[in-house]
């Protein structure tokens, strides 16, 4: 059996020499009808433009007396979906939107396109608001007091309040179910859907990371079966017993609703109301479940972060493991680590 090494044990030390690092914040949004709707369409206009992107560019390939490269194509599709799609009249509704939105879509293009051709990911797949709606919006404009220079500070950033309340760039204040205690500012928002509830991601600058001193130098683990994690001086990982009630509840969710469908809008089938609610019930029962074992997964790395400098971990065979059946929701668990 082999073993690999060194959980994030390079990148803790250039965390604590720089001398600021990211911080991320995510809250959620407290949203009536209208915005959810608004936040629904601008959504929507970022996926349109994604798969647009997409398509263009596959179609960018067959041209045989056209030699550039993926990012160069990108560009260029951008400038004629600038000029030339968002003016025909058919497309009028695009403007309504802030210009960002699409920006950020073609930025993302480029890094699925990029992570496919070094071979880190596949090939971009078209959006799809089943998987969930998300887009990015951000602040372009600032004071630059010479070309080449930077922007005078927060100029070109957002200034968040503390509150319950968050500006977004090119959008409207929108109130969060959790206030943010502190002022402090940002220049890039994510806003994204899971299940039914709408969240805000962004980062800001903070103080540098503190050395930490691990009491344990080296210590083992084992990704077990009966529990989630074994290290080799006997501390144990188990699931929480709320993930098996969750996942029960689910299952008879699923069988009870078993005959229901969304609709087919090929076909012209319209989904009924209780089909609906349905999916809408079955959606916040998945992101339960994740949400558990994100935050079971979440302590017992940061625990064990802390006490050990260095962690090797067993490599196993977790598709063979997940092609078994009675391992199945077991080795399902390694791959979330």
């Amino acid at each position: 059996m082999t073993f690999f090494t060194k959980l994030t044990r390079v990148h803790r030390d250039k965390q604590v020499q720089d001398s600021l690092v990211m911080y991320a914040i995510k809250r959620e949004l407290k949203l009536n009808n209208k915005e959810v709707s608004q936040l629904r369409g601008i959504a929507g206009f970022k996926r349109f433009v994604y798969n647009f992107g997409r398509d263009m560019l596959i179609a960018s390939w067959n041209f045989e007396d056209v030699s550039a490269s993926d990012s160069k194509r990108i560009d260029a599709i951008k400038k004629v979906f600038t000029s030339c799609i968002m003016k025909q009249p058919e497309y009028a509704w695009t403007k309504q939107y802030p210009s960002t939105v699409y920006q950020s879509a073609f930025i993302d293009l480029k890094d699925a396109v990029s992570r496919w051709r070094s071979g880190k990911s596949g090939f971009p797949r078209k959006k799809s608001k089943k998987i969930g709606d998300s887009f990015t919006v951000y602040k372009t404009s600032g004071i630059y007091p010479e070309k080449g220079r930077p922007a005078l500070p927060f100029t070109n950033r957002v200034v968040i309040e503390a509150g319950s309340r968050i500006k977004l760039p090119g959008l409207k204040a929108f109130r969060l179910k959790e206030r943010i205690d502190f002022t402090c500012s940002s220049q890039t928002f994510t806003v994204s859907r899971t299940a039914n509830k709408w969240f805000v991601c962004f980062v800001i600058d903070a103080d540098k990371i503190p050395p930490i001193i691990h009491p344990v130098q080296k210590a083992g683990m084992d990704l077990g079966v009966k529990t989630l994690a074994t290290l080799s001086d006997g501390t144990k990982y188990s699931m929480p017993s709320t993930t098996k009630t969750a996942k029960t509840k689910l299952g008879k969710l699923q069988w009870r609703n078993r005959n229901k469908v969304i609709g087919n809008r090929r076909e012209g089938i319209k989904p009924s109301l209780n089909a609906r609610k349905y999916y809408e019930r079955l959606s916040r029962q998945h992101a339960r479940i994740a949400n558990i074992r994100y935050d079971t997964t979440q302590k017992m790395t940061t625990d064990i972060s802390r006490r050990i400098y260095n962690i090797p971990i067993e490599d196993l065979n977790v598709s063979g493991m997940i092609a078994n059946h009675k391992l199945a929701s077991a080795g399902a668990r390694q791959l979330l680590l």
